[in-house]
């Protein structure tokens, strides 16, 4: 005909048609046989996830002791007589830890539960996330790698300087009367 109308103008005609415009669906339509599978598949993905070195458990937390912690105090020249810090993470706390810990000789620190704000770590796990957010990792490998990366760039006077906070932490605790801090 070659005549321009508007797009509102051709609407309303289709309407007056019959003719409705449809927009697709973002999400497929699942039967319950799908759903089914779709979780079938999601636990066996996690459990695969698992089963490599994504989930710590009290086992491989004893490993990492085994391999890590007397050699740490002998290069850090620190004796026999030194406190070891955790949470009360259950793998900290577990049976199969607890016994390590006492075959080794290990003193280990008292904590109480639900204090984040008294244990300096929980600064460098934000500093190492931001820094390896940052980096944008696009697979496990990448994500281990990084990570292994970022936490030698860590410098030694962060660390000085968080364990060095450690008695104005306290301090705080004991000004908020047991209430958590700025920490």
């Amino acid at each position: 005909m070659g005549e321009s109308c508007r797009k509102s103008t051709i609407t309303a005609a289709l309407h007056q048609s019959g003719l409705y415009g449809r927009v697709a669906r973002r999400k497929p339509l699942l039967s319950a046989r799908h759903m089914k599978a779709r979780m079938e598949f999601a636990k066996k993905q996690l459990q695969g996830q698992d089963a490599i070195e994504g989930k710590m458990n009290a086992a491989k937390y004893r490993d990492i002791l085994d391999k890590n912690l007397l050699q740490s105090v002998q290069d850090l020249r620190l004796g026999r007589r030194f406190t070891f810090q955790q949470d009360n993470d259950p793998k900290h706390t577990a049976k199969i830890t607890k016994e390590w810990l006492h075959n080794n000789s290990v003193t280990v620190l008292e904590w109480p539960s639900q204090s984040p704000d008294l244990n300096p770590i929980e600064h460098l796990w934000r500093d190492l996330k931001i820094a390896v957010h940052q980096r944008l990792p696009s697979n496990l490998t990448e994500l281990e790698r990084i990570c292994k990366e970022e936490w030698q760039r860590i410098p030694k006077s962060r660390c000085e300087k968080l364990v060095a906070s450690f008695p104005k932490r306290l301090m705080a605790v004991l000004d908020q009367k047991g209430a958590s801090t700025k920490y």
